[in-house]
């Protein structure tokens, strides 16, 4: 019987180390749910950006594309057997999730010391990409009627646009929100009395108004039909539009833009929190956000993140503005949102 054994052991040491390595048991890599936009942004993270955490790491990314509603949605759905680990929102639904209770704190990391604290919402979310919200033009009809730049949010309520003015919608686009609160601004309201924007809306932007859209997803075609002239956008959003060929350009309001930062969390109760902790610390680093910025036109969050000749002009121009943009009182306005968009519903888009 030993000299049997002596013989099995004797074979199997002969046997290439592969061999037994390829024999043993796999060990399953671990997954992770990434929730963030889809289309131009999905694509970016999945070729350029996560390929590298994927390797150092050996785990595998899964982006779940939807908008910052959905996502919210969907992570809120399913809080007490979270199927994602990290999220993007725009920041004034962060704070929404924040309030849930959906949000881990974020551990501390040097990439996360890197950010300014204004970029950062309390201790459990903070800014991967700056951005603000003012308001863009169609060049292309603004040169045929010889017609000046905007200058104000204002501006939305000139005759000269009237039915060429494209609105999206307030109770769904934050682009939307942002434009009545700083027209409610002018004339005497705040966040907590929104009475004078709506009392005034139908008088002076509201002709103007040739559409009320969900998202900004139409506004390319609405440009290019020339239905479209003047518009609620960011400084990004125009980038990625003049890259496809469509003739607009970013107006900064002198009321000015209003502070719109995309911001990441780490869910609360899931289940891989210390690979879900430093997904989150990577795509605040430099290495991250260098090809966001130069591949993507994405405003980094991260001070220290090289910038290139193509795009060192777009970094500074978003420091300017937000120098003089305007932040929300997102706690203050999610309290009261809910009435607001039903208002709207039945005032303004009936």
């Amino acid at each position: 019987m030993k000299n049997m054994q002596r013989i099995a052991l004797t074979g199997l040491s002969c046997l290439p180390l592969a061999a037994l390595l390829a024999s043993a048991p796999a060990v399953a890599e671990p997954t992770l749910y990434l929730g963030m936009n889809g289309g131009t942004m999905e694509r970016l993270y999945a070729d350029q950006i996560l390929p590298a955490f994927e390797k150092a790491n050996n785990v595998k990314v899964v982006i779940v594309p939807g908008t910052s509603s959905d996502i919210l949605a969907k992570v809120q759905a399913n809080k007490d057997n979270p199927q994602m680990h990290v999220i993007f929102l725009d920041d004034g639904i962060m704070y929404r999730a924040i309030s849930m209770g959906l949000c881990d704190k974020l551990q501390d990391s040097a990439p996360l010391a890197d950010i300014p604290a204004k970029g950062k919402i309390k201790d459990q979310a903070v800014a991967v990409n700056l951005g603000v919200t003012g308001l863009a033009y169609n060049t292309k009809m603004f040169k045929e009627n010889g017609w000046s730049a905007p200058t104000s949010w204002m501006d939305m309520a000139d005759k000269r646009y009237k039915e060429k003015l494209v609105f999206q919608s307030m109770s769904s686009s934050t682009f939307g929100l942002h434009g009545f609160l700083m027209f409610n601004r002018i004339q005497g309201g705040s966040e907590t009395n929104v009475e004078p924007g709506f009392k005034a809306w139908p008088k002076t932007i509201g002709p103007n108004v040739l559409e009320y859209i969900a998202s900004s997803a139409k506004i390319s075609e609405m440009v290019q039909t020339g239905e479209a002239a003047i518009f609620p956008l960011t400084p990004t959003g125009v980038t990625a539009l003049k890259l496809k060929g469509i003739p607009v350009e970013y107006a900064p309001p002198k009321e000015g833009a209003v502070v719109l930062n995309v911001a990441e969390c780490v869910i609360a109760k899931n289940d891989q929190p210390e690979l879900a902790q430093k997904l989150a610390a990577f795509l605040l680093t430099p290495e991250a956000q260098a090809p966001a910025l130069e591949l993507g036109d994405q405003i980094p969050s991260n001070p220290k993140t090289p910038t290139s000749d193509r795009t060192r002009g777009q970094v500074e121009a978003m420091n300017k503005y937000l120098e003089t943009a305007v932040t929300i009182d997102w706690d203050q306005v999610n309290q009261l949102r809910p009435e607001w968009n039903a208002r709207w519903n039945k005032t303004i888009e009936r």
